[in-house]
């Protein structure tokens, strides 16, 4: 009989659009290709993607959840609207959350948080915990595309990566492993009530990962590693505020006091896999041309 319901159930969840939000983003516009790969219906919802939804507007949230009975919801940071999104979706009838949360949010002391990010996460994890419907978090770590695409990718176009992050290490994990472990969480059955903490094989300096990135390449980079307060002085100097400087100093604390160089083991649970290596996503970068040049 259990088995009959979940077969009922996945066809029904089949029929209709998976809600997909942050669609734009590192993982969302890849959780949208790998599901249209497979011939699922998907809705892309994004400020500017192909459905309009936007955090801040609770007019569009209807509309983002029609028909809706999966959801990977990618939040604002912060906000404190998870909750109400998650109450919203299940009144649409939404049977399946799956939520981008970030690893390291359960450690004391993981990170300085004067904004009350933290705060606003650990209730959004509450929040779909909560909800009475199937529910999956994913805890990824530092990002591997950071360096083609996000925080540290002007620099690396530069040639030059200039940090207040020491020697420390991280174990970076590939936005692709991170779109996987999503997709499999809302499409198969096996994944409610799971908690994923998501990371790459192993850990990798940043004198590692641009010499990495240097070969595959082809291209000198160089890491350049700097006190916190010449950091936070270049940053004011290119025009940031003090406050916004000294704010971008606190997310590179946890890397420079190696905080992120534990291995979790959230992709071999969700895939049966190993996760890619940080040498594979500079080599199938530089082979997609998705460096920066």
């Amino acid at each position: 009989m259990a088995r009959l319901i979940r077969t009922w159930l996945a066809g029904i969840m089949s029929e209709h659009p998976i809600l997909v939000t942050g669609a734009t983003g590192k993982s969302g516009r890849r959780v949208v290709g790998r599901l249209r790969a497979k011939g699922l219906p998907v809705r892309a919802a994004a400020r500017t993607g192909e459905v309009v939804f936007d955090w801040t507007d609770q007019s569009t949230w209807d509309a983002a959840l029609e028909g809706v009975r999966s959801v990977y919801i990618v939040q604002l940071d912060g906000t404190n609207l998870v909750r109400p999104f998650v109450e919203r979706a299940v009144r649409h009838g939404v049977r399946r959350i799956v939520l981008a949360s970030g690893r390291g949010i359960d450690l004391p002391g993981y990170a300085k948080d004067s904004g009350g990010i933290l705060e606003d996460i650990l209730d959004s994890e509450a929040a779909v915990r909560e909800s009475g419907v199937e529910w999956t978090i994913s805890r990824p770590g530092w990002f591997a595309q950071n360096f083609s695409e996000g925080f540290f990718a002007d620099a690396i176009r530069a040639g030059e990566l200039r940090l207040p992050a020491g020697d420390g290490a991280a174990a970076f994990v590939d936005a692709e492993d991170i779109a996987a472990v999503v997709v499999a969480a809302l499409t198969e059955d096996r994944h409610a009530g799971q908690v994923y903490e998501l990371s790459g094989p192993r850990a990798v300096t940043l004198t590692e990962a641009v010499a990495t990135i240097s070969e595959a390449t082809g291209r000198e980079i160089r890491y350049v590693p700097l006190s916190v307060e010449d950091y936070v002085a270049e940053l004011v100097q290119q025009g940031l505020p003090p406050a916004d400087a000294e704010s971008f100093a606190d997310v590179i604390e946890p890397l420079r006091e190696g905080k992120d160089e534990y291995v979790s083991d959230g992709v071999g649970r969700a895939l049966g896999r190993p996760p890619r290596t940080f040498a594979e996503f500079a080599t199938s970068t530089a082979a997609a041309g998705g460096w920066p040049t």
